[in-house]
């Protein structure tokens, strides 16, 4: 995604640097009489390269930023109408429209394409594996924090993996006050904490400020799919167990928050050995925490 939005918006700066200065080129390919419309496709060259610059600073993070990838894929296909409409009532010649198929029309399908994968990755849903990860092709692709894959952290000691909800669930905020015990109890255990949550790489540092908790960033959910994973259902999410262990954690003061990644997604807490899943408890709803003790069965 970032490399088609970084050339996306290299071809509408060129573009915009063509259309403010040489606007006759293509007032004269096109054939068009007149020269009011000079002014205008300078104005057009101007917009299009503030657009332009937006993509490019959206390009560093397309997910987080989607709102400049939409405002500039609605602007080229605004363009692609108009100009159609224009050549239909006969006010523009059909020749004059390889500009707009050049900066505007070619870009629209990727554009959307982009977007896609936006709306899947806040629905967590994977945009592009149709068939789920295998437990074991996942610890091979992901990744910690810390560059290592959770294979390889895997075969060299035990790993307790805790997949996260959205980190604005009331749950999520009572495990993460409870982190340093949970760290504890791995540690008596000889074994390594690691979490999985649904933001992109980096900004669960806005919720998770304990840089000693190895973490792993999954925002397609494709790693909690791997390891059996789904989606909640309503008793699940709003059954009477939630319901009464989410007021327990209100007056605890945990709170809510604003949804930070898939608010349908259930937990899950999952011991490694070698590579292999040797004891998992996937959460029966939302308010499930883990419980190490059963967890390494003792």
């Amino acid at each position: 995604m970032r490399g088609a939005l970084v050339l996306c918006s290299i071809v509408g700066l060129v573009f915009s640097v063509w259309a403010i200065c040489w606007p006759e080129v293509w007032i004269s390919s096109a054939g068009i009489a007149g020269g009011d419309y000079r002014e205008m496709w300078m104005t057009v060259g101007m917009l299009n390269g503030m657009l332009s610059i937006g993509l490019l600073l959206a390009s560093n993070n397309p997910i987080r930023h989607w709102p400049n990838v939409l405002v500039v894929a609605l602007a080229k296909t605004g363009a692609f109408i108009g100009f159609s409409w224009a050549v239909w009532r006969g006010v523009f010649p059909i020749q004059a429209g390889w500009a707009i198929l050049i900066n505007d029309v070619i870009w629209i399908p990727i554009l959307i394409k982009v977007l896609g994968a936006v709306a899947q990755t806040y629905l967590g849903q994977a945009p592009f594996r149709e068939q789920p990860y295998s437990i074991a092709e996942a610890l091979e692709v992901y990744e910690t924090n810390r560059g290592q894959s959770l294979k390889q952290l895997a075969s060299q000691e035990r790993v307790v993996v805790v997949f996260l909800r959205h980190f604005g669930c009331t749950f999520t905020r009572q495990l993460l006050r409870e982190l340093d015990q949970l760290s504890q109890e791995c540690e008596t255990h000889r074994a390594q904490l690691v979490l999985v949550h649904m933001l992109q790489n980096g900004q669960e540092r806005e919720y998770l400020s304990a840089e000693s908790v190895m973490r792993v960033s999954d925002p397609y959910c494709e790693l909690y799919r791997a390891f059996g994973l789904g989606k909640g259902g309503f008793l699940e999410l709003f059954g009477p167990r939630v319901l009464l262990h989410g007021l327990l954690a209100l007056v605890k003061g945990c709170g809510v928050g604003h949804l930070a990644g898939d608010g349908l997604q259930m937990p899950g807490v999952f011991l490694l050995e070698r590579g292999q899943v040797v004891s998992q408890q996937k959460a029966r709803s939302i308010a499930e925490l883990p419980d190490m003790q059963k967890l390494f069965g003792r």
